[in-house]
Formats: C-alpha cells, structure tokens, sequence
C-alpha cells in the first residue's frame, strides 16, 4: 500500500489550514518517488488551488525550486528532533520575510497573521502563516512526519497521549517491527 493510499484510508487530516500544510509536504511521495511538482504548471496549479495565487501569474523553474526548497524545509521541521535545523529555518525565515507576513484583525477583534499578496511568495508564505497559527493553538506539534526511512509521509497524529510514530501502524509501524524482530533473532540463530 503506498503512502498515498495511507493518507485517504488511514490518516486523519489535519484541523483548519494546517491541512493544507499538510497535504503541500505529501505532494512528495518518498516512497513511490512521485513528486506533484516536478512540472511549474503542477505547482501553479496547486498554489491557484490552495493558496490563492493569481491565475494570471505564471511560475518559473526558480519558483518550482524554491517551492520544493520550502516544502522539505517543512517536512524537516516537522520530524521529530530535527525542528531547530538551522537551515530548514532560515529557508523559512526566508519565505516570511519575502511573503510580507502581516497582522490584521477579524470581525471578532482576533489577530490573525497573512500574507496579503496574490503571487508566489505570497501563496507559500499562507502555508507558513498557517503553521503560525496552528503553533499558537496546539496543533503543530501533532503534525509529524512518519519516522519510516522510506516513507516521510505528513500524518496528523490523533491519539491522545500525542505518541504517533508512523502513519499508518498497520504498513509503516508493522515494517519496522517486523525489522526489529528479525534483528534481535539474527545474533540467536548465529
């Protein structure tokens, strides 16, 4: 079963915008190697789709790879003991400071954080804006990356002690068990 058939039976989405978030890093499947941006059109399509890019702005390859650039940023700060990579941050820092994040207040007087623009910069940067908010509400923490080698597919972790390991425990979590098992009877059979 691939990743992305994991995602659709097994995997609960993540809450809000930080479901975009979410399926950005999976537009990479580490397993089956099936990247959706490897084509501009792919990633003007998804940004127009999901972010609110301008139809009428046309991406290049430079935005393609800084797109990609962002998105394994993400994905490295997402795995476990790999958050304060000082290189995933400052391409992050990066996309802040170029999106023109700003502060603005909805109807009811909350503060909410966005990026105002409709081009490229902009669009990555209401992916940021949403990881913004999910850290000020307690969701990003539960938005991790399956600790599988082969895998690295984003999973909202939706058990109550936040100990999710793998995005889906029947494939990823079985895999490794079954790794473990066999590494521990080699030594005995020797």
């Amino acid at each position: 079963m691939r990743a992305a058939e994991r995602l659709g039976k097994e995997s609960k989405p993540a809450p809000g915008d930080l479901r975009f978030v979410q399926a950005f890093v999976n537009t990479l499947d580490v397993e089956s190697g099936r990247d959706r941006f490897a084509e501009v059109s792919e990633l003007q399509s998804w940004l127009h789709t999901h972010c609110e890019l301008d139809a009428s702005i046309r991406l290049t390859e430079k935005h393609r790879q800084e797109a990609v650039e962002f998105r394994e940023a993400l994905r490295t700060v997402m795995t476990e003991g790999s958050e304060s990579d000082p290189a995933a941050l400052a391409v992050l820092e990066d996309v802040g400071r170029r999106a023109d994040l700003r502060l603005s207040t909805t109807k009811d007087g909350r503060l909410n954080l966005d990026a105002s623009g409709t081009d490229p910069c902009s669009a990555l940067g209401r992916l940021l804006a949403a990881v913004h908010t999910a850290m000020l509400d307690g969701t990003w923490s539960r938005l991790k990356v399956c600790a599988a080698d082969e895998c690295r597919w984003a999973f909202y972790d939706a058990s109550k002690n936040r100990s999710g390991t793998w995005c889906s425990m029947e494939v990823c979590g079985n895999r490794s068990k079954v790794r473990e098992h066999r590494s521990r009877q080699r030594p005995a059979q020797a």
